[in-house]
């Protein structure tokens, strides 16, 4: 009875292979995801045609709409792996929705607001959420290619024969793209989406032949919107992204540009400071140029002044080696003087040890003598006097000469001191 309502639409070819699939029991999975993508694809289209049809926003209320969440809660439910609990046993896709955030980072906005949504308790709820939101954002289909592409993922929550690990899974998430077209503005505060009963409604695509006929002949129109609005959106995404780059080139250009700014002011008053100092060099140069310029008569002067300089330069030149060398032969002769005193000073030691050996001797001569006849003892005695009063006489005069010397070196001494000073004046004078 079915088949033949759907025969009598033009447009119910996915209806049909939908309902004639059921004939064939040789891979039930396969023809569940045959179903689901067929019905997915009547959903899609009706929500599409009736969206603009109605020409306003979508709420919450809206009965295509609806019945396209429950059919995606049908596709994302299809393959499920069941958890254990200790509560029970869990199925749900609100693991796999999490997925998309850790994929695309911009999608934790959209897992963030389920989070914080109030009286929502249950992983069913939270995924019914996500999807309306992301239906809101005109992301959907986005978000859907993300998860289907990374099925390594996805083996965790599905079984290898799910609907989301097939084709049918990127043929479903290719169909969403048309979806961006439509506004939604969708109310979730007060809707229980923890307790909805999602049950397909059939009798939404059963309609009669006229309303078929008319919507076959907008299908054209409808794919051609679809396109034009598909090529405005990606070129409004490249658009996006050039002026993202675009301005993020002029917010560099603009920091260097101040930059260079700030660097070409330091720069101009370091140049005014350069010039100012320069100008007042000149002054100064030029004053010290004014004030030091001498007269002829001056430089005549200063002339004659720099001759008689430089000829009592020579002289003096002159008379300091002449003292030099005196000078040398005054050292020589003290050095000379200073061994001829030594030389007397052994000579003096020596002749008074030989007096007192002398006087030694005269005195043992008396006590020897005093037993012979005075005669002999008076020419022994003259004798011995003479010997002491010329060796006396020879140590006074060489007590004389050491005098002598002792004069000449202290002589010698003050002309060595006075050449000295005079040397030294002659060094100050010549530098």
């Amino acid at each position: 009875c079915v088949l033949q309502l759907l025969a009598m639409r033009k447009d119910s070819k996915d209806l049909l292979l939908c309902f004639s699939s059921l004939l064939d029991p040789k891979d039930p999975i396969a023809i569940e995801r045959l179903n689901l993508m067929n019905m997915a694809k009547l959903s899609i289209k009706g929500l599409i045609e009736s969206a603009l049809n109605l020409g306003r926003t979508l709420d919450s209320d809206y009965a295509p709409l609806q019945q396209f969440f429950v059919v995606m809660e049908h596709c994302l439910k299809h393959g499920l792996k069941t958890k254990k609990t200790f509560l029970g046993q869990n199925k749900s896709f609100w693991g796999a929705l999490e997925l998309v955030e850790k994929l695309t980072p911009e999608a934790g906005e959209i897992t963030a607001s389920v989070k914080d949504l109030p009286g929502l308790k249950t992983p069913l709820g939270r995924g019914r959420a996500w999807l309306r939101l992301a239906l809101m954002q005109k992301k959907l289909s986005d978000y859907m290619k993300t998860i289907i592409n990374r099925k390594d993922l996805l083996s965790e929550f599905y079984e290898p024969n799910a609907l989301m690990m097939e084709e049918e899974g990127a043929v479903i998430a290719g169909l969403l793209v048309g979806l961006n077209v439509i506004d939604a503005n969708l109310c979730m505060k007060g809707e229980d989406l923890d307790s909805q009963v999602g049950v397909i409604d059939f009798s939404m695509y059963l309609k009669d032949g006229g309303h078929s006929s008319k919507s076959a002949e907008g299908d054209g129109q409808i794919t051609a919107i679809l396109d034009q609005k598909n090529y405005v959106e990606e070129l409004n995404r490249h658009l996006s992204a050039s002026v993202n780059n675009l301005q993020a080139k002029v917010d560099a250009l603009e920091k260097s540009n101040t930059k260079l700014t700030e660097e070409l002011a330091v720069a101009n008053n370091r140049i005014i400071t350069l010039q100012e100092d320069v100008e007042r060099v000149k002054e100064e140069s030029s004053y010290q140029l004014e004030s030091r310029k001498p007269s002829r008569s001056d430089s005549a002067a200063n002339g004659q002044a720099l001759g008689e300089t430089r000829k009592q330069l020579k002289e003096e030149t002159l008379l300091r080696l002449d003292v030099e060398k005196e000078l040398e032969v005054q050292i020589g002769m003290k050095q000379e003087m200073e061994l001829s005193m030594k030389m007397l000073e052994k000579d003096i030691c020596e002749k008074q040890d030989a007096l007192v050996e002398l006087r030694q001797q005269l005195e043992d001569l008396r006590l020897s003598n005093m037993a012979h006849p005075l005669q002999s003892a008076d020419a022994g005695s003259k004798q011995k006097s003479e010997a002491i009063a010329r060796l006396e006489e020879k140590i006074n005069q060489m007590t004389g000469t050491v005098k002598q010397m002792e004069t000449s070196e202290k002589h010698v001494v003050k002309q060595a001191r006075n050449l000295n000073s005079a040397a030294g004046k002659l060094l100050q004078l010549q530098q």
